[in-house]
């Protein structure tokens, strides 16, 4: 039996951060009622996600010059024998300190404080769609491949919860697949029925609990009917799309679902302005329709988690992204206070 979750407005936030200062980044994360091991590509090209993800699947390498994932048909058969003679040893996916600079001090920092922490790993639909072959085709399109991948990211995360769970009893790794919303447009070669089925198939694999961000604007009915006990959604962008799926949420929250309600802006401009009251008035706006629905609001904060409404890579620096975590936590501060939670 699953373990019910805690919602109450705790906090926490996208794994990527623009940071370049790497204690800087992590005791930022080590701030959240949720910490996480930070993802800081400008730091390193082996930060980026897709890179992080890559080391030993078949077929891949990194083009450290270039600052990409190159992909070769003949090195995956190549490659595959190793692959599968090594796939039940959990260490061999284990992250390396060459792919990420901040994973091992992470797990050695005091957690007995923290409600759960949290690692994340890029999702197989997002890479395969992003990582092409010679010919420049989705590696996701490859019958061969796709299968592979699909076992390979699921090896990935049950690896890393394992890890993580030596260190914290509550310890879950979410999948991060701006992907998804790209799936039911009828991808050449891939199905938007057999995605479906790879994807439910995939997710079976998963230990608990088992969660999702995605910045994007998907299927919500699909994906509020996957089995997912964490959904991590931009809110401030999509919430009024996202709250009209009453019947799915009504669902998804009766079987104990989180809702992470991604709200504070990160983008420079965008957050210079902003106020933790306004953020507020957003979601009681946006709980209070759900109330009208037949979805109490003392389910939905006791089944809510807070963050900000994606990560920003594209800003000048971290200045407003750690503007963004400080208005994120006057929110959860004052719904806290509010509701007595």
């Amino acid at each position: 039996m699953r373990e019910k979750l805690v919602g109450n407005c705790q906090t926490t936030a996208m794994g990527i951060m623009p940071h370049s200062d790497v204690d800087r980044a992590l005791k930022l994360a080590m701030g959240f009622d949720i910490p996480f091991w930070p993802q800081l590509p400008r730091v390193s090209i082996y930060e980026d996600m897709y890179v992080q993800l890559s080391e030993h699947m078949p077929g891949l390498s990194v083009d450290e010059a270039a600052k990409q994932v190159n992909f070769s048909l003949p090195q995956f058969y190549e490659e595959l024998a190793v692959y599968l003679e090594n796939a039940e040893d959990p260490a061999y996916f284990n992250l390396s300190p060459r792919y990420s600079l901040v994973y091992d001090t992470f797990l050695n920092q005091d957690f007995s404080r923290y409600y759960a922490i949290r690692g994340q790993v890029i999702g197989p639909i997002s890479f395969g769609l992003k990582i092409t072959d010679e010919e420049k085709k989705p590696i996701i399109y490859n019958d061969d491949v796709r299968q592979v991948l699909y076992d390979f990211v699921a090896r990935k995360i049950i690896a890393q919860q394992q890890e993580m769970a030596q260190h914290h009893p509550r310890a879950f790794v979410w999948l991060d697949e701006p992907g998804l919303q790209f799936i039911f447009m009828g991808f050449t070669g891939y199905s938007s029925e057999r995605a479906s089925q790879d994807y439910a198939a995939f997710l079976e694999q998963l230990p608990s609990p088992k969660g999702l961000h995605l910045c994007g604007n998907p299927d919500w009915s699909f994906l509020l009917n996957l089995d997912f006990d964490i959904l991590s959604v931009d809110i401030l962008a999509w919430g009024e799309i996202f709250t009209r799926y009453t019947d799915e949420l009504r669902r998804f929250l009766d079987r104990g679902g989180i809702i992470s309600w991604g709200i504070t802006p990160t983008l420079d401009e965008e957050v210079a302005g902003v106020t933790a009251t306004a953020m507020i008035e957003r979601l009681e706006a946006l709980w209070d329709y759900l109330a009208s629905k037949g979805i109490p609001k003392e389910q939905v904060l006791a089944q809510a988690w807070l963050a900000p409404a994606r990560c920003c890579l594209v800003n000048r620096d971290e200045t407003g992204v750690e503007h963004s975590f400080a208005i994120l936590q006057d929110v959860a501060n004052t719904l806290k206070g509010r509701y007595r939670l």
